[in-house]
């Protein structure tokens, strides 16, 4: 069963049941010490892209902002232990252009980073994917306020939805996390790790 640690802010650490392990947007918090058979990186703000903190097992794949999407085209990578489809991502301080978020497939399991974005049109084909679990942000100067954050949740209606990138220059802020009211909501904090049920 695939396992997903929280580090903080808007960094994680995904493990297959088969001990490959991807990082999506590593920056922030501990647990850096696996080897990376996959870093993934939603946008190249500083906060997102430390593709330099874990060290790298033979044959890694970095699939960053610029490789997910293409001359307006957002690309899928198809490896032998996921497969990672880039999907929009942008609101009033990231460009659409210059962003993306990933929904990432293994073991069966289906899970959305959605990056630093707002409320997107692709939101509503989302919904039609009958997602597992969303990793929404709602940090309310970079990205989204909690309404907004929420609204986004109920147009997705994955089974879980997992609030992160909470606060400008903390892991995590426990009394806004509390207010994720959405259906699904499920509550993880840094350095929790969670095993990932369909």
């Amino acid at each position: 069963m695939a396992k997903l640690l929280y580090q903080g802010h808007g960094s994680l650490r995904m493990t297959t049941d088969g001990g490959k392990v991807i990082y999506i947007d590593p920056f922030a918090g501990d647990g850096y010490e696996k080897g990376a058979d996959l870093i993934i990186v939603t946008h190249q703000h500083h906060d997102h892209n430390r593709i330099d903190l874990p060290p790298k097992n033979p044959g890694c794949v970095i699939f960053q902002s610029f490789d997910g999407l293409k001359n307006g085209k957002y690309e899928t990578l198809n490896l032998d232990f996921a497969v990672v489809e880039a999907v929009e991502a942008y609101n009033h301080h990231h460009k659409r252009e210059e962003c993306v978020g990933y929904i990432v497939t293994a073991d069966g399991v289906s899970v959305y980073f959605a990056g630093d974005t707002g409320e997107t049109q692709e939101m509503q084909r989302l919904a039609e994917r009958k997602l597992d679990y969303a990793v929404l942000p709602m940090d309310y100067t970079y990205t989204m306020d909690i309404p907004e954050t929420i609204r986004c949740a109920e147009i997705i209606r994955a089974k879980h939805t997992i609030p992160v990138h909470m606060c400008p220059g903390k892991l995590f802020d426990e009394s806004r996390a509390k207010k994720f009211t959405a259906p699904g909501a499920l509550i993880v904090k840094p350095g929790e790790t969670i095993e990932l049920k369909k």
